[in-house]
């Protein structure tokens, strides 16, 4: 469905954003890659999917390297197609604790990075009347929990971000939606499943549980395979005139 297309998904070395760059890629997609860490690996899954990968370790809270990573982009694909601003980071305080370094990095790369991709892909993707812009945002964007204040601001921020864009760009072939996951099963929190199990003396299976009947109704997490499908599913012609949208996949949390 995708060949010939090119996919930027930011944050894809690893967890939500790379099982988005594969699921882009089974489509036929071409992929360019961002984010920390070794890149080789999950360059190589990619590839192995059969398309063109590249990667480019860009910093997404500076403005500079966000555009020499687009113009990266545009010289090995020729422009952006589909542009998944995936990249966040987060902290947990209480807001009077909270460190304000930390709230300048969150909002930087959680909300303003996508800001910056946005605005340098739309003129290709206007140009060419078709482009998909997908901000993976979270619950987060529509309700609010204690001691997130900078990553809840962000999220609602890209929620934002994502309405204003999809209404410019509403005439057009272009696209711009974001998707709201709720618990999934990344490395990071399968650290708070396991040290809220230490700390409260209890097993892996019930922390589990309980972390997720705190918020989760389903008590089942998203998989990142299911954040793939609906990314594919909003690149395809069915989702033409899906626009604006915060789609929750979270279990039901946003519906209580």
């Amino acid at each position: 469905m995708l060949k010939g297309k090119t996919a930027l998904v930011t944050g894809s070395t690893s967890g939500i954003g790379l099982a988005i760059a594969k699921s882009l890629a089974q489509q036929g997609a071409n992929i360019v890659l961002n984010g920390f860490g070794d890149a080789a690996a999950p360059k190589a899954e990619v590839e192995a999917l059969g398309v063109r990968a590249e990667y480019h370790g860009a910093d997404m809270s500076k403005p500079e390297q966000i555009e020499d990573m687009m113009n990266f982009a545009a010289s090995k694909f020729g422009r952006v197609d589909i542009l998944v601003n995936n990249a966040g980071i987060q902290h947990v305080a209480k807001v009077e604790d909270f460190p304000t370094e930390r709230w300048d990095a969150i909002i930087a790369i959680n909300l303003t990075s996508a800001f910056h991709t946005t605005r340098l892909a739309i003129p290709a993707m206007r140009e060419a009347n078709w482009g998909r812009v997908i901000n993976i945002a979270s619950a987060h964007g529509l309700v609010a929990s204690a001691q997130k204040s900078a990553y809840v601001a962000a999220k609602h921020g890209v929620v934002g971000l994502t309405k204003a864009v999809a209404l410019e760009t509403a005439t057009t072939g272009v696209t711009v939606n974001a998707i709201c996951p709720g618990w999934v099963l990344t490395a990071l929190v399968q650290k708070q499943i396991d040290d809220r199990a230490a700390r409260e003396g209890i097993t892996v299976a019930q922390a589990q549980n309980d972390l997720l009947g705190e918020k989760q109704p389903s008590l089942q997490f998203t998989t990142v395979e299911q954040l793939g499908g609906l990314a594919v599913f909003l690149c395809s012609p069915a989702a033409d005139q899906v626009r604006g949208q915060a789609w929750a996949m979270d279990g039901g949390w946003t519906a209580q």
